[in-house]
């Protein structure tokens, strides 16, 4: 009976065996391995080239004018029109000398010769008298302004430069429209040479609606002719300073003809407003020196080719005669309610 007990014991033994045997078969021996997933492999991404940002361009260096050298002011004489450039120069100016033409004590050969003496580097001249010297006499660069018939006299040289006398022609027949808006027809007597003022003066005129009737003469007596056929003809007279066919007493009878007619007349200066012009533009002082600054600037850096025969001036200084200029308006006014009027 032992003998039965210790087999049986031995095949429980050995079934429990058995079954921990396979049981732990289930860890021992593993299941076939699953095919892994295939692994797409790609291509390295194209390199990103980033273009670093342009550095900002560098500011422009501001090149600074030379310094202007010592310049000499030679004045035609003392009139204001001529000492107000001068004194609006000397503000601007760091080395100056002023010579008078008019001072008796000191002949124009005498100036001149300090002047090439010296260590001026450009004469200014101021009024015809003045530029006519300067370009006969001086060794440097010569600037003139306060000439109206520059052509006449040949003033404009290799070595030579001129400044307008009158205000710009546009800004005057604005003003002139500005005040008087029954402005149609303006007439124009001037003398030879002056081509290129007529043109400009036309571009003017068709701008502003204004017909421009313009005569060319030769003398004084010439002038006064046309002015009496012209002013029944026009409702304003541009009276250009062109003393070549202009003398005092035709000036003082053309007024008082266009007064007597309510045609207005429009000068350069003011000081013929009390002689019976209604309106004066004219140039300013100031603006005439800062422009021969430019001109004396350009000619220093050694640029005289790049400046015009006559520098052109941008500001003007409006003047009127109130009393005449309301006198042309209510009369043409009246004409035109009546019918009649400038045509």
């Amino acid at each position: 009976m032992q003998g039965i007990r210790t087999i049986a014991g031995g095949a429980v033994r050995l079934a429990v065996l058995v079954a921990l045997l396979i049981f732990s078969g289930c860890t021992v021996f593993a299941p076939d391995p699953v095919a892994p997933e295939p692994v797409v492999v790609l291509p390295p991404p194209e390199p990103v080239v980033v273009a670093p940002e342009p550095a900002p361009p560098p500011a422009p260096r501001k090149i600074e004018p030379e310094p202007i050298p010592e310049v000499a002011i030679v004045l035609t004489s003392r009139q204001p029109a001529y000492e107000d450039v001068a004194n609006e120069l000397g503000d601007l100016l760091e080395n100056f000398t002023i010579y008078d033409l008019s001072d008796r004590s000191q002949p124009p050969v005498a100036a001149f010769r300090l002047i090439n003496d010296s260590d001026s580097g450009a004469v200014v001249a101021i009024g015809l008298r003045a530029a006519k010297s300067s370009l006969s006499m001086a060794q440097v660069p010569v600037i003139f302004s306060q000439v109206f018939n520059y052509q006449e006299h040949n003033l404009v040289t290799g070595n030579s430069r001129g400044v307008s006398s009158l205000a710009p022609l546009d800004a005057h027949l604005a003003a002139w429209k500005k005040v008087d808006p029954t402005l149609v027809r303006v007439g124009v007597i001037i003398g030879y040479g002056h081509e290129e003022l007529i043109t400009e003066a036309e571009i003017a005129a068709s701008k502003y609606g204004i017909e421009l009737l313009v005569q060319e003469t030769h003398s004084d007596q010439e002038t006064l002719y046309h002015f009496k056929r012209m002013i029944r003809e026009i409702d304003g007279f541009w009276l250009f300073p062109d003393n070549r066919i202009l003398s005092p007493r035709v000036l003082k009878d053309m007024l008082s003809q266009a007064n007597r007619r309510q045609v207005p007349v429009a000068v350069s200066h003011e000081a013929m407003l009390s002689m019976g012009a209604a309106i004066s533009v004219s140039s300013v002082a100031s603006d005439i020196a800062a422009t021969i600054i430019d001109v004396l600037q350009k000619i220093n850096a050694g640029n005289i080719d790049t400046v015009p025969s006559l520098s052109s001036l941008s500001e003007v200084r409006v003047v009127t005669n109130d009393a005449l200029l309301k006198q042309h308006i209510s009369a043409d006014t009246a004409a035109q309610g009546g019918g009649g009027g400038s045509q």
